[in-house]
């Protein structure tokens, strides 16, 4: 007896089989422009899509999914080197920073302690006549300042931070310069052969204020020294202390 096969013919199993587990990857890419020109004309020429009554499903040869998925790849190692260097960039901006404000911090602080500073009125120098030394070359019986050993047009120096309140021909004292220190005590710097401050300057430590000399009551060239609790003659208080407790080696 001949049989006969049921009605209808066989059918090849449907592509969307052999294909499922490239569609989705491919589609995804498709949605974000992937694809884009290059895999646009293989799919024309080699696929077909497939209707499947719920959504099309494209299905790509292995070759062209291989290059897609390395060209993905390839955009995420780009995206996440651009993300690294934006991150090294901030990095060293952010250190550079810190070093320019820590040397801003320093600069400020180096000046400050130069500002609050103390130096000798004549550099490299001694005490020749010391303080309260007595005779009969003071009028008021004893020395009120010391001299600091110096040869006529010798710099003399502010000792500190300070403004001019005097300055000018001081009789005995020949041309003197008076300056009212920052913690309010004055100095005195008498004898000069030349001033070059005026009244009213603000002066800095180891500023040049004028050049020794000998003029007024002295014997010779040499720089007179005071320091006072006020401008006036008479309020003389020990120069050598006074400068030893600024931190001035004499």
């Amino acid at each position: 007896m001949a049989f006969t096969c049921a009605a209808g013919k066989h059918r090849r199993p449907s592509r969307m089989k052999r294909t499922t587990a490239r569609a989705a990857g491919v589609a995804a890419l498709a949605t974000t422009g992937v694809l884009g020109a290059v895999a646009a004309p293989a799919l024309a020429a080699d696929n077909s899509v497939e209707q499947t009554g719920l959504m099309p499903v494209v299905t790509v040869g292995d070759s062209l999914a291989d290059q897609l998925g390395a060209q993905a790849e390839a955009q995420a190692q780009a995206a996440a080197q651009k993300k690294a260097a934006a991150e090294a960039k901030r990095k060293a901006e952010a250190r550079a920073k810190e070093i320019r404000e820590a040397k801003e911090r320093a600069a400020r602080e180096a000046e400050r302690k130069r500002l609050n500073a103390f130096v000798a009125p004549i550099s490299g120098s001694y005490i020749s006549t010391g303080y309260k030394t007595g005779g009969s070359l003071w009028s008021s019986g004893s020395h009120t300042g010391v001299d600091f050993h110096a040869a006529s047009g010798t710099s003399v120096h502010a000792v500190g931070r300070g403004t001019v309140v005097e300055t000018g021909w001081g009789g005995s004292y020949g041309n003197q310069i008076v300056i009212r220190m920052a913690d309010g005590t004055y100095t005195q710097y008498g004898h000069l052969s030349s001033i070059g401050v005026s009244v009213g300057q603000s002066v800095t430590p180891g500023q040049q204020i004028g050049l020794s000399g000998a003029t007024g009551n002295t014997t010779g060239p040499h720089l007179h020294f005071e320091a006072r609790t006020s401008p006036e003659y008479g309020s003389d208080i020990d120069p050598v202390s006074y400068l030893r407790s600024h931190g001035v080696n004499v």
